[in-house]
């Protein structure tokens, strides 16, 4: 079995999905040559689990990534990764990093709902954007046709809670401000799908399913370590007919 890509990056990757990603990504039988994990502040605290598993791992390199809309930050961790990968392109991004909220119509805050939506749906096409060129190297360097993580590929990670088509069947609190960013992000990977397909990049929507994470809570169904396991065998089988699609960590397509 080939790996899933030479470099991936995982934003959000001090904890969670994200921390899981990297941690599966680095222990499998052909792991990628690069993992880059960007957290807010990799010396932190909250970057402990994720310095361990760096330690144990020559592959993972820490980067740091202060906030998804923080241009300054981004093109810092631009210039570090491609101080690792010299005259290679990156192949794999994973906008991992996101926020929720419960607001409902009456407790609902202007500056919450801002906030949400810079960072769920304006922080995935900044970070794309800024990686671009890294991201078309690798797609012209790979020497491949067709679509695939193994050559280039954005996937931003979504969720079923911003689907329109199923918001009648969730029935979950209101959450506006988480609903309406990730249902602004599943635009967002379209239109990345449609504007990048003929650049020989790949833009896929991936629900993880309800797991349990400080934002999924203890509640959830599914252990992050399935969800995680789902979603990279899902990466591994994506093609051009996936480009442009939402599906979950089983490989189901959603409604949007």
């Amino acid at each position: 079995m080939s790996a899933l890509a030479r470099s991936v990056l995982v934003t959000g990757s001090n904890r969670g999905i994200g921390l899981e990603l990297v941690r599966q990504l680095a222990a499998s039988p052909q792991p990628p040559q690069h993992i880059f994990a960007t957290c807010r502040d990799p010396e932190g605290p909250r970057g402990k689990a994720l310095r361990e598993l760096a330690a144990q791992h020559p592959s993972i390199k820490l980067v740091q990534l202060a906030d998804t809309v923080n241009l300054p930050s981004i093109r810092g961790a631009v210039q570090a990764v491609e101080s690792h990968l010299k005259d290679q392109g990156l192949n794999l991004l994973i906008n991992n990093a996101g926020v929720s909220s419960h607001a409902t119509l009456r407790s609902l805050d202007l500056q919450e709902m801002l906030s949400i939506f810079a960072t769920n749906a304006v922080g995935p096409i900044q970070v794309a954007k800024e990686f671009l060129p890294l991201l078309n190297k690798a797609a012209k360097g790979m020497g491949k046709e067709g679509l695939s993580c193994s050559r280039a590929a954005v996937i931003n990670v979504s969720t079923k809670l911003g689907s329109i088509g199923l918001c009648l069947g969730v029935l979950e609190a209101p959450m506006y401000p988480y609903r309406a960013s990730k249902a602004a992000q599943n635009m967002v990977t379209r239109c990345m799908a449609a504007e990048l397909r003929d650049q020989g990049i790949l833009c896929t929507a991936i629900h993880p399913g309800w797991v349990k994470t400080d934002m999924g809570t203890e509640k959830a169904p599914l252990t992050v370590e399935q969800s995680v396991r789902g979603i990279l065998s899902v990466l591994a089988g994506l093609s051009q007919e996936t480009s442009g699609a939402f599906l979950d960590w089983e490989g189901n397509s959603l409604p949007w």
